[in-house]
């Protein structure tokens, strides 16, 4: 029997029907091989971050449980973005995007490969991440930092507000 990895995902857009699109990610998500969207975060309306000059996000998180590995499911989420028009060489870093789905989480794993790293790379310091986050998997934890309630709690994030 193949073993289910808990997994979590954060979802994010902020051209065209962003809201949308987060929506139609979540099945997208959930009808992945051997994977169960366990959970959906309500979506947050976030400033955007990095590069200012841009509409705002609207962010959410997802919890799956996965038979995938960690590689084969963040090259699920990338087909996923693509087929939302995501084309992530014709983009600014930080910049707008239709889609972007990225893997927060993986188990109690820490893996650093080339173009995967989990847990995400500045999780802890981001709200946009962290709040919908905790919504759907506050209890897990992110390696060095604690578990998700507990950086959600760590961090401000006045400037987020559902949807």
């Amino acid at each position: 029997m193949t073993e289910l990895t808990t997994a979590c995902i954060g979802l994010g857009a902020n051209l065209g029907d962003a809201e949308g699109t987060l929506r139609a990610a979540f099945a997208a998500i959930g009808a992945l091989p051997g994977t169960a969207l366990v959970a959906a975060s309500p979506l947050y309306v976030t400033p955007a971050w990095g590069v200012e000059a841009q509409p705002d996000f609207i962010n959410a998180a997802a919890r799956v449980d996965t038979t995938l590995d960690a590689p084969a499911l963040l090259a699920a989420l990338l087909e996923i973005e693509h087929q939302f028009g995501r084309d992530r060489s014709r983009e600014q870093r930080w910049g707008p995007r239709t889609l972007d789905l990225d893997l927060l989480l993986y188990g109690e794993a820490v893996i650093e490969l080339p173009g995967l790293q989990v847990p995400h790379p500045r999780l802890h310091e981001r709200a946009f991440a962290l709040v919908p986050l905790a919504d759907v998997a506050p209890e897990l934890h992110i390696a060095g930092h604690g578990s998700v309630r507990e950086a959600a709690f760590r961090i401000g994030h006045d400037a987020i507000r559902a949807l």
